[in-house]
């Protein structure tokens, strides 16, 4: 899966790149991660990438035309024939938040994307209008570019590709998968089984599968509950919660909104 960042900081991404279990999807090739630096393509004596936002106010505004020039090249490297071309994407709080689902759909069909990473106040619209395909979120909150973005959204990718994680079922029961109903992950515990006078649960220490398995569902619902009921609502629709569940979430309360 080919990944193009453009972006003003590709300093950023390499160290990630060398770290924790991720660094098998860069070393093996299952993830080519190419930078470009936006400033590569700016004109003048000052290479400048933005200017003062048209109506005035704070802040700057990246450039459309050094971002059309980086976004030229590298289609033309990339050399995609025409309905199977990578989609330019924009982090930005405008865009759809980024979800299990579509991350997971993303590490499935091996696509690829072109990433780019904005800036100050933001990107010249005309840019957008034009050029974009995307635009995604990690939720309602502003940061001060792109780029953090761009490194959450490659990590969550990497994991679910091919021989990334040690053990091919670990991201099997992270939090949100189908194979949880899209719920919440239980709670997990290692040694020693008694920690400052709290024992691991019973069921965990009993070595039957199944007593495992009914806790681990029991504990998900649980924290889900309390912490997601929205989750508990989208798994409900799709028919994911039994009768005798229905029972335990109705004695589970909402954790208080604050």
């Amino acid at each position: 899966m080919r990944i193009d960042v453009i972006t003003l900081f590709p300093d950023l991404f390499e160290p990630f790149q060398r770290q924790g279990v991720v660094r098998r999807a860069y070393d093996s090739g299952a993830i080519e991660l190419r930078l470009w630096q936006l400033r590569d393509f700016a004109t003048g004596n000052y290479r400048r990438i933005d200017d003062r936002p048209f109506g005035g106010g704070p802040g700057m505004v990246m450039a459309a035309q050094p971002l059309t020039d980086a976004l030229t090249a590298i289609k033309a490297d990339r050399a995609e024939p025409e309905g199977q071309r990578a989609p330019v994407v924009v982090f930005s709080p405008q865009g759809e938040s980024i979800t299990h689902r579509q991350v997971s759909g993303f590490a499935s069909a091996n696509q690829g994307a072109i990433l780019i990473c904005g800036r100050y106040e933001g990107i010249d619209q005309r840019f957008i209008d034009r050029h974009v395909d995307q635009q995604w979120s990690l939720g309602d909150f502003v940061l001060s570019g792109g780029e953090i973005a761009a490194i959450a959204w490659l990590d969550a990718v990497a994991r679910l590709l091919p021989g990334v994680l040690g053990d091919a079922d670990s991201h099997g029961q992270d939090s949100f998968n189908p194979s949880l109903d899209g719920l919440l992950d239980c709670p997990h515990y290692t040694r020693p089984e008694v920690w400052e006078g709290v024992r691991v649960p019973e069921a965990l220490l009993s070595g039957n599968h199944a007593a495992i398995a009914a806790y681990r569902r029991h504990e998900s619902l649980v924290v889900t509950a309390r912490s997601r009921p929205d989750l508990i609502e989208a798994a409900r629709r799709s028919g994911s919660i039994s009768p005798a569940e229905e029972g335990l979430l109705a004695t589970v309360k909402s954790r208080p909104q604050t």
